[in-house]
């Protein structure tokens, strides 16, 4: 009883000393001069489709990024729901961030349910704040899931606040406001999207891939289905399973492919026109409204990625 009581303060210090380490690590990580990007997603699966090919170009070049799942995606398949899909929805998403290198962050939020509530607004705003964010990006408001709606409503809401210190004053505000962008959607009421960026990821599309392939609860239900009735198996190993990788990378490949096409123009512009008309594979970014206004030259400055 005595070595236990001799002990334990002892152990409490060598907690507080670990934990100043850490803070330390983490502000030094924040200091160095490299960007922070974070990436809210609806489900465990939209940041990577959206924005998986910038966050591993970004990650290459030793800036920060985090993709955030604003829900757990617990009923996003056709048999399996509740904690043991959320469960298995994390696991893959971990998977893909390490493919990348980056972080990413689940929250606990069923799947279907997100609200623009007060709590999830500062919630938002903590995890910004926390991270501190360069640049932010999100679903539009007018997207077709009420998830993805508010995950877009919410980053809105968090785009002035994250500044105010007297807002969630117990995480520090953040002296400079993050640019927000919003990701590619095909929606054209009441506005289409229109892209302030188109970004070449021809250099990561194997790598994109890759990443998504992790994501087997989503690639034999509803990317294989389209609807939320039947499962299409992954073969687990041998020629079927290689077999069946190619024709889903094909088959994602041809989306990002589109992207290129679409905005040619753009891409032509950002990269000249020997190397736009060149672009197989792009993603694409508009500016919101709120946050930092980011010049033509700032914006090249945050995507490191043009001539």
């Amino acid at each position: 009883m005595k070595l236990y009581q001799t002990m334990k303060p002892i152990s409490a210090a060598l907690l507080c000393f670990s934990f100043l380490i850490l803070q330390q690590a983490f502000a030094a990580e924040a200091d160095d001069g490299k960007l922070r990007i974070m990436v809210f997603g609806a489900h465990p699966d939209d940041c990577e489709l959206k924005a998986g090919g910038v966050a591993a170009m970004w990650a290459k070049l030793g800036h920060h990024v985090k993709f955030v799942s604003a829900t757990n995606g617990d009923i996003g398949h056709a048999i399996m729901s509740g904690g043991e899909l959320a469960k298995r929805r994390m696991r893959e998403v971990h998977a893909a961030a390490k493919i990348l290198g980056i972080e990413s962050h689940v929250m606990d939020i069923h799947d279907g349910e997100l609200m623009p509530t007060l709590d999830n607004r500062k919630a938002f705003v903590r995890l910004i704040r926390e991270w501190k964010a360069d640049i932010v990006m999100a679903h539009r408001p007018n997207d077709y899931h009420p998830d993805h709606r508010y995950t877009g409503i919410l980053m809105q809401d968090a785009a002035f606040m994250v500044t105010v210190s007297n807002f969630c004053p117990d995480t520090p505000h953040l002296q400079n406001n993050p640019v927000f962008l919003y990701l590619s959607d095909g929606f054209q009421k009441p506005n289409p999207f229109e892209p302030d960026l188109v970004v070449s990821i021809d250099p990561v599309i194997k790598q994109k891939v890759d990443a998504l392939w992790t994501l087997e609860s989503q690639i034999e239900s509803f990317w294989a289905t389209g609807n939320f009735e039947a499962v299409v198996p992954v073969p687990k190993e041998g020629g079927a399973r290689a077999a069946r990788k190619r024709e889903f990378g094909q088959r994602f490949q041809a989306r990002s492919m589109a992207v290129a096409n679409d905005y040619r123009d753009q891409l032509i512009t950002l990269y000249g026109e020997e190397k736009g008309k060149r672009v197989n594979h792009a993603e694409a970014f508009e500016l919101c409204e709120y946050g930092r206004r980011a010049s033509a030259e700032n914006l090249k400055k945050l995507f490191p990625f043009f001539p």
